[in-house]
């Protein structure tokens, strides 16, 4: 039977973009379910060798039935030892799960464009030769206790970290140019305190996009287990040897 991948999506026209193609190029089967419609997450992980939250345009401060629901699923995530891993809201909601806080920025500034990523120390392995990450996004996450942090911007503390095989990233590498142009329809990014013009996000394309597809790719084949491909190195999540329990949520 084909491995399979459980993809959680928000919205009716939700697109799990790069991240979906990758893992297919990797020959996982894709399980895509979307809670907010009403789709039922699983009891068990049995059935996935990992499970990806993406993002959306609500909040993982919500209190609608299904963010709790989502935020409560986690844990069955992460106490079955399987690789999770939050994108943007997914990371958020990683973040609520394991006690940590989301909010906006004390300016109300937002990310929405390309902007460049600081790896710590421990990120610098997974950062290599990526300075720039496509964001769309208000609010920013804390660093859980127990958690790796591995990278941060300007504007936003925190980027990414690491918790077990969890990972949380605040950017959005599964978006390709059409979900990039349909999210650039329209006046939405003026309502963005400090984001960029649509004619910057595909300026910022054409600059880092190679180098993001390449990331992507590595940064999956890490996640799940497999020897790192395309830029034939290996990537490795931290040289720290951390590797706390799920448990204490």
């Amino acid at each position: 039977m084909t491995k399979r991948v459980l993809l959680v999506v928000h919205q009716e026209h939700s697109d799990p973009g790069r991240v979906a193609r990758e893992l297919r190029a990797m020959g996982y089967g894709l399980d895509i379910r979307r809670p907010s419609g009403g789709d039922r997450l699983p009891e068990t992980m049995d059935e996935h060798v990992g499970a990806v939250i993406f993002g959306g345009p609500m909040s993982a401060n919500d209190e609608t039935d299904f963010i709790r629901a989502e935020i409560d699923w986690i844990s069955t995530v992460l106490e079955s030892d399987k690789p999770f891993l939050g994108i943007c809201l997914g990371g958020q909601l990683l973040t609520r799960a394991l006690g940590a806080r989301v909010s906006t920025h004390p300016e109300n500034l937002t990310e929405v464009g390309y902007y460049a990523v600081h790896p710590t120390e421990a990120g610098a392995p997974l950062f290599k030769n990526i300075t720039h990450m496509y964001q769309w996004h208000r609010e920013g996450m804390e660093v859980p206790n127990g958690a790796v942090r591995l990278a941060g911007s300007k504007r936003f503390e925190n980027q990414a970290y690491r918790f077990g095989n969890a990972y949380a990233l605040q950017f959005h590498p599964e978006v390709t140019q059409k979900i990039m142009r349909r999210w650039t329809t329209g006046d939405t990014w003026k309502k963005r305190l400090g984001a960029q013009p649509p004619e910057e996000h595909f300026r910022g394309r054409r600059r880092h996009e190679a180098k993001i597809v390449r990331w992507t790719r590595d940064f999956l084949a890490m996640w799940l287990g497999n020897a790192a491909v395309g830029t034939g190195s290996a990537i490795s999540a931290s040289s720290e040897s951390a590797q706390p329990s799920a448990r204490g949520l």
